[in-house]
């Protein structure tokens, strides 16, 4: 009885969505949406880099401790925000809007249960998961596809939000067929996909932000990586492979281990790098002692 009002609330959401089917299966939709949602995630990161300016405090949070004037900050994401948006205009938009002119997209008449739902979008991550982690270890691996396809994303080794798509068309268009494969296996419900989606696209957006805020999806739920586990890979360009969690680092032997020390002096955080590395790409351990000017 309890699950009733959510599966009420689940069914009018799908039935107003229903009624809206010939907008959302407009072929232009799913990467202009994509595109929007993307810079809406990314925003309050931009406020926060603004806002550190007059309050120091929040930078207290970045993960680097590389100072740059506000105007140096704006213009980076300023240049990337036309990288990307060139991008998703020459290669995202055109490749979506073929997919969406010959798929045949189904739209049932019942909502799935809040538990389904649930289930569908975890499935959905943990496959995901695995598969990015085999495509990024393989574009570490192989010289001329890192070159071809994965160097532009590593352009900047220290990340902010909006950088969680600035990436070759090639990888952009990877990462969709990705994330529109995982929803396929799974067999997900269309109401499941969408929220998958857009759960996907806020996990890359805080993998990226260059922010350990105490609130962070890993602070919450330990299985996660976060900020810290993907930075540690932008610093070092190997290692930590998975987008989100981190059992298959830890499983392959790829794992950089981010550890903060528990002492804090003189309003900085202080935590030691330490580095060790083996065959199949790296066991190694990484300390991290990012400290506060």
């Amino acid at each position: 009885m309890l699950g009733l009002p959510y599966r009420l609330l689940l069914q009018a959401l799908w039935d107003d969505l229903r009624a809206r089917r010939e907008f959302l299966t407009s072929p232009y939709l799913p990467a202009c949406f994509a595109f929007f949602i993307h810079i809406l995630l990314c925003s309050p990161f931009l406020v926060f880099e603004a806002l550190g300016c007059f309050w120091p405090r929040i930078h207290f949070y970045r993960i680097s401790r590389i100072a740059e004037p506000l105007g140096l900050c704006l213009q980076r994401w300023v240049d990337c925000f036309w990288r990307i948006f060139i991008k998703y205009l020459t290669t995202i938009l055109p490749a979506s809007a073929l997919y969406q002119s010959v798929r045949n997209p189904i739209f049932p008449e019942l909502a799935p249960s809040w538990r389904v739902l649930i289930a569908e979008v975890i499935a959905c991550l943990l496959l995901f998961d695995a598969l990015f982690f085999i495509w990024h270890y393989s574009m570490h691996r192989v010289p001329w596809l890192y070159r071809m396809v994965h160097q532009a994303h590593h352009q900047n080794r220290i990340t902010f939000a909006l950088t969680a798509q600035d990436a070759s068309p090639a990888e952009l268009l990877s990462l969709q067929v990705l994330a529109l494969t995982s929803a396929w296996v799974v067999g997900c419900h269309p109401l499941s996909e969408a929220l998958f989606h857009l759960l996907n696209t806020w996990l890359a957006v805080e993998d990226h932000c260059g922010y350990d805020l105490p609130w962070a999806l890993h602070r919450l739920l330990p299985c996660f990586g976060g900020a810290p586990f993907h930075q540690a890979h932008h610093h070092v360009y190997r290692g930590n492979y998975a987008p989100y969690f981190r059992h298959w680092d830890w499983l392959c032997g790829t794992y950089l281990r981010v550890r903060e020390e528990a002492g804090r002096k003189h309003g900085g955080r202080t935590m030691r790098r330490r580095r060790r590395r083996k065959s199949l790409g790296s066991d190694c351990v990484c300390m991290c002692a990012y400290n506060k000017a």
